[in-house]
């Protein structure tokens, strides 16, 4: 099978994060009973997986631990419902379930599901119980709001105590944000009661596909099933007809937290939500109350988000860099489709920085991997895409008469394929691009399709860890060839390639009902025989900020296909860069930057927070921790401030006026601007070094 008849790039995780469950009344015990039509997919989806899947696996005793335990992680991700007395009675399934899938016996699945149940229903009973008795914040003793590496609570003792930790730290939680008792008391039970509400509602297909995606994602973590609901509610998002915020999410901790933002969609049009930053609170409208969303499912506030172009909503975000009784801040968004005018290429000049010299670099902004596919398929031949836009903006920086080029692909989540071969082209005499290898070993090579050199002169790549999947093509091509530097950070790591099977066309005359199994079947690999799986991109010079993307991406996900290495192809590599100069004028110009220092001191603070499982619950101890990182993280802002001439920010943190210089970029325009300009600089050390070069000669 031809790469291009089933190839589905990165799009498709941006859809399926918009996936929401089915959301009916309260579903009786006897209605959660697995179905034909569940034990019919089963039995396509394990031979589709055997036949089809990228990575060899046996479907064996050890599969069948893992799945086991996949599932019950699943349902109890931080270990707050099941005791390690219900481990104990549910591992009767260890070295059980790998027959039970061959056979298409899902009792073992629905039954723990029903105990699960239960034991929400218990733990809610005793949750708005104790929230009406007192709590003594005088008492030296912590909690541990991450348990996702901790022990089963032993017995139903041990996890009552968790649970009043819990509920204490929630409150402690809600008086730093400023509410009153009778508003926490209120917030705490809609939170509490919406946990048993929701999962009431869950019907059979919902368990089926916890169960499922146990398996599949026992595999690794891009294949997945979706039901028939889910698949309409995917067809939806593809189409558009209900549009959101562009952001991709995930749960982190009972926190709803943003991966990263789509170019072009009202999120990252707005420049006031980043990646990290938790949604806490989702509201409808100018005048609807925010909701609190805290301890929701990911599938339920992504519902929530959803809604018809041209609505309001209103999110209340808890930034990256904030404790989770840190400072929110309330934004309001217009619901809108992602527009291709949005997410094209654009361009700018950066010249006259502080020892740049004469030298100008001309920017290519690159959000995404565009093609216009129903504007070629209809015949248009000035259809839009990624290669054509950005041919026409180098042929401008040209004939300006810039010295260098910088293609910033920071963000820049991936898309076509044939975008990120066909804009290699464009700086490339001819050759391979990227090499694909399917689940027989069959490897296909994508080429320059064009031997045009539309630049041929300094070219400099800037990434970062959300430059994903064709973003990754194109730099570890262009770095391959040696034809440009590569600087910013190791890349996110997405190498392989899913398509979406429709099960029901295994069966005579189709069955709607089946849904559908988003499936791995290929991966990437460099001209030079790397994989951009798992490892990404690694820069040719990495900012400090490097630091972070350490457990990013693929790297940060469970069960993620390893790196791995094939022959490298027949290519013509380039003359190199002499990095190691260029890097150390780097390290010495950004040693006492204000701005880089502000970057390392703000990367230093997320991991400390990331790095926290537990927190103190005695009210005196919290504040000062609280007050001390708040104190810490206005500093370091205040700081960066003033070096770029701006005044300290008002004492609540809200005074915008403050937060524009004269040109009228706000601080984070300014601190986005830190990297784009220190690649300026790199760029134009090496142009001067050259200019230098040929003189002497």
């Amino acid at each position: 099978m031809k790469l291009r008849k089933f190839l589905i790039l990165v799009a498709l995780s941006i859809g399926c994060s918009g996936i929401a469950w089915s959301k009916v009344s309260q579903v009786s015990l006897d209605e959660l009973e697995p179905t034909r039509e569940q034990r019919q997919a089963t039995l396509i989806i394990l031979r589709v997986i055997d036949k089809y899947h990228y990575k060899e696996h046996r479907l064996d005793n050890d599969m069948s631990k893992a799945i086991l335990e996949r599932y019950l992680e699943s349902l109890d991700p931080n270990k707050s419902f099941f005791t390690q007395q219900d481990i104990d009675r549910f591992s009767v399934y260890e070295e059980r379930l790998d027959d039970a899938l061959r056979m298409a016996r899902l009792d073992p699945a629905f039954g723990i599901f029903k105990v699960y149940l239960k034991r929400i229903d218990e733990r809610i009973a005793f949750a708005l119980k104790r929230l009406k008795e007192p709590f003594d914040f005088q008492i030296s003793e912590d909690y541990r709001f991450d348990r996702s590496e901790a022990a089963w609570a032993g017995n139903q003792a041990e996890l009552d105590d968790l649970w009043r930790r819990r509920i204490k730290n929630d409150t402690l939680s809600l008086r730093f944000s400023g509410k009153q008792e009778k508003e926490i008391r209120t917030t705490l039970e809609k939170r509490y009661e919406g946990i048993r509400r929701r999962t009431h509602q869950l019907v059979s297909n919902d368990v089926y596909q916890t169960f499922i995606n146990a398996y599949t994602q026992s595999l690794e973590p891009h294949t997945s099933y979706m039901s028939p609901r889910v698949s309409e509610n995917f067809d939806i998002s593809m189409r558009l007809s209900l549009e959101g915020i562009g952001a991709v999410l995930r749960n982190v901790n009972e926190y709803t937290e943003v991966m990263r933002t789509v170019a072009g969609g009202p999120a990252a049009m707005s420049g006031q939500i980043k990646s990290g930053d938790r949604i806490v609170g989702v509201g409808q409208g100018l005048t609807g109350e925010v909701v609190d969303v805290v301890g929701m499912r990911l599938q339920d506030v992504v519902d929530m988000i959803r809604g018809p172009k041209g609505t309001v909503i209103k999110l209340r975000l808890l930034p990256e860099n904030s404790g989770s009784e840190g400072p929110t801040k309330d934004i309001k968004l217009v619901r809108n489709k992602i527009n291709l005018e949005d997410q094209a290429a654009k361009k700018s000049v950066i010249e006259g920085l502080d020892g740049m010299g004469p030298v100008r670099i001309g920017v290519i902004d690159l959000p995404a991997f565009y093609r216009d596919f129903r504007g070629q398929s209809k015949g248009d031949k000035d259809f839009r895409s990624t290669t054509r836009d950005v041919r026409k903006l180098l042929e401008e920086l040209i004939a300006e008469g810039v010295d260098g080029v910088i293609i910033d692909l920071r963000q820049n989540g991936g898309g076509s394929l044939i975008e990120a071969t066909e804009l290699t082209g464009l700086f490339i005499p001819s050759g391979p691009v990227v090499q694909v290898r399917d689940a027989t070993g069959d490897i296909e090579v994508e080429l320059d399709p064009d031997p045009e050199v539309v630049y041929s002169g300094p070219l400099a790549v800037l990434v970062d860890r959300n430059s994903a999947s064709a973003s990754e093509i194109f730099a570890g091509a262009i770095q391959d060839y040696r034809r440009g530097v590569i600087i910013g950070e190791p890349t996110f790591g997405k190498g392989t390639v899913q398509t979406l099977v429709d099960l029901g066309r295994f069966v005579q005359g189709g069955n709607d009902g089946l849904g559908r199994l988003r499936l791995t079947m290929a991966q990437f690999f460099r001209v030079n025989g790397g994989s951009t799986q798992f490892k990404g991109v690694v820069p040719d010079i990495e900012f400090p900020s490097a630091t972070g993307a350490a457990e990013h991406g693929e790297r940060g996900l469970d069960n993620a296909l390893p790196w791995a290495r094939i022959a490298a192809t027949n290519y013509n590599p380039e003359g190199s860069y002499a990095i190691g100069k260029y890097r150390d004028r780097h390290l010495e110009r950004i040693e006492h930057d204000p701005g880089f220092k502000y970057l390392a001191e703000q990367e230093k603070m997320i991991l400390e927070i990331r790095e926290k499982d537990s927190v103190s619950l005695l009210e005196t101890s919290r504040k000062k921790e609280w007050d001390g990182q708040e104190a810490r993280r206005k500093e370091q802002k205040n700081n960066f401030r003033s070096a770029q001439g701006l005044p300290p920010l008002s004492e609540n943190d809200e005074d915008k006026d403050k937060d524009k210089s004269e040109d009228g970029e706000s601080d984070d325009e300014n601190v986005s601007g830190i990297m784009l300009n220190e690649v300026a600089r790199i760029l134009a050390d090496y142009i001067e070094g050259d200019r230098r070069s040929v003189m002497v000669q």
